[in-house]
């Protein structure tokens, strides 16, 4: 074999383990969470600086990938159970805990000094305790039953506060209710996906549905409960000054057509539209944040 195909054979298995690397972020997924953050940021800073809001999004997207990781290291076993994550870089051996832990310590260690030392201290703490929650709490409760989607709306729901706080070094209404509209969001889209995967979910033991666990009417009522109140708490933005009235108005005719969906639901019970309700989740909350950043511009 000659020093070029070496050299070929090389770069090719540095490019395939970059590739893994990757993967474990679950990039789109940390894409859109940082998208979630970075709106907050935005509506709370008064003059947001492009570098600022690049480094927001950089540390939010790795803080994001390293609970993936964890979340992947722990349900490694599982995974191999459900065809959805069968093909994951862990399950699948194409590397192993060691290097998967590693990766995700270095990707913690550099957003949190990114959030601590760029922005401020409140920052840094709020997305370790998100960190800590979604890994070690919500996925081991995966197992134990539908609290664990209460308990992982809530790290779920952190990103635009995590914004507003980068950007204010304070709490205060405005970013409780940024986590509000995401933390009930949340409640509809886990659990139209999980109505859709609950074949795959019941293989690795996963007891995410409300109520009995079934694909009901009570199932269906419960989604309809949580997806109820993004109606009034769309408003509130506009109400504390922090939006115009014009995404006040979009918000509620999202809301309203996702909660239609609902109860379209509730009538039928079937995948097809539990599957249409999970895509309807995906299109209400970034048009919804566009709609909140546009109106404040």
């Amino acid at each position: 074999m000659t020093s070029a195909q070496n050299i070929i054979i090389s770069v090719a298995g540095i490019k395939e383990r970059l590739g893994v690397l990757f993967e474990l972020l679950k990039f789109r997924l940390a894409s859109l969470i940082a998208f979630s953050g970075a709106m907050g940021y935005c509506l709370g800073a008064k003059d947001a600086k492009t570098t600022d809001l690049i480094l927001f999004v950089f540390a939010s997207i790795g803080i994001t990938g390293a609970a993936n990781i964890i979340n992947q290291i722990l349900e490694k076993d599982y995974d191999k159970l459900m065809k959805r994550t069968a093909s994951r870089p862990l399950p699948s051996g194409r590397i192993t805990i060691e290097q998967a832990a590693i990766w995700a310590v270095i990707l913690g260690v550099l957003s949190l000094t990114i959030f601590v030392f760029a922005f401020n201290l409140a920052t840094g703490l709020l997305s370790l305790l998100s960190l800590v929650l979604y890994g070690f709490v919500y996925t081991p409760l995966k197992r134990v039953g539908p609290i664990a989607v209460f308990v992982g709306a809530i790290p779920g729901a952190f990103p635009p506060m995590i914004g507003w706080v980068a950007a204010t070094n304070h709490f205060g209404l405005e970013p409780g209710i940024l986590f509000a509209i995401q933390f009930f969001w949340q409640f509809p889209h886990f659990w139209a996906i999980a109505w859709v995967l609950d074949e795959d979910y019941k293989r690795a033991g996963f007891k995410l549905l409300p109520a009995n666990g079934l694909k009901d009417l009570d199932t269906t009522f419960r989604i309809m409960i949580y997806t109820l109140f993004l109606l009034p708490v769309g408003w509130l933005p506009y109400k504390l000054g922090m939006t115009g009235i014009n995404s006040a108005l979009i918000a509620t005719v999202f809301g309203v057509l996702f909660l239609a969906q609902t109860f379209h639901l509730m009538r039928t019970c079937t995948d097809k539209t539990a599957r249409q309700l999970m895509f309807g989740s995906f299109i209400y909350l970034p048009i919804v944040q566009i709609a909140f950043l546009l109106d404040k511009l």
